[in-house]
């Protein structure tokens, strides 16, 4: 199997979302709102809203929020609207950094962005400059407490995954974008719960840091960028320690 997971990654996600419940429940919502006014609030015809109601669940967001926000969103008529946008650029040493955002103002997202950037060293670049360096794929992440690996990895691959991986506590489970859905479900009915469970910008490599300053910018870019109210992931080539 390919070994391409950045656990610490895994752990620093984990680690900022206990620590940011209040954030992230909110940037769910704008999600949530977003997939509903698109597709409309019936999950069983709406898969987009399913997958973020899986991601919702994933970072402990209780139903009663999940079901305010659906309700919310199906009977909001107002004018304001969200843009999803993506932008790339360089971190301190070339690091690629891909950041999608949901706005309703795209020239304070991008002024806010682009300060972020030349703030820690690094810079805001053109459409595709780092693309190219990721893939698109369907992340699973499983605690690996309790759970015997070779029945977790068949029932992963059974369901249509394209790769297994376990290390440091958790199994990592990748599919095509297009059977993320397909290969949730399927372990959502096995009882299985999730660490996370979303489509994801996955490097092809990583880069490791060795100067401190660049790792104190690398950092605090990431720090700034998560804290940013438009901006919803945060996808980065990084080899974190």
């Amino acid at each position: 199997m390919a070994g391409h997971s950045k656990w610490s990654n895994i752990k620093h996600k984990k680690e900022k979302t206990d620590a940011q419940k209040a954030k992230i429940f909110t940037k769910i919502g704008r999600e949530i709102a977003v997939v509903v006014k698109q597709g409309g609030p019936d999950v069983e015809s709406n898969p987009r809203l399913k997958d973020v109601i899986a991601k919702a669940r994933a970072n402990n967001m209780p139903n009663e929020n999940i079901n305010r926000c659906i309700a919310k969103a199906a009977g909001d008529v107002s004018t304001d609207s969200y843009t999803q946008i993506v932008y790339e650029g360089y971190g301190p040493s070339g690091v690629a950094v891909i950041v999608e955002t949901l706005t309703n103002n795209k020239n304070r997202t991008a002024g806010d962005l682009r300060h972020y950037f030349d703030k820690c060293g690094g810079n805001l670049g053109t459409t595709g400059c780092v693309t190219f360096m990721f893939d698109k794929k369907g992340v699973i992440i499983i605690n690996a407490e309790d759970k015997d690996e070779d029945t977790v990895m068949m029932d992963a691959l059974d369901a249509g995954a394209e790769d297994f991986s376990a290390e440091d506590g958790y199994f990592e489970i990748l599919t095509a974008p297009e059977q993320f859905s397909q290969v949730r479900e399927a372990l959502e009915q096995k009882g299985y719960t999730f660490e996370s469970a979303e489509v994801e910008m996955v490097p092809q490599t990583t880069v490791k840091l060795i100067n401190e300053d660049d790792i104190k910018n690398m950092q605090k870019l990431i720090d700034l960028l998560e804290d940013n109210d438009d901006v919803q992931n945060v996808y980065h080539n990084w080899e974190m320690d």
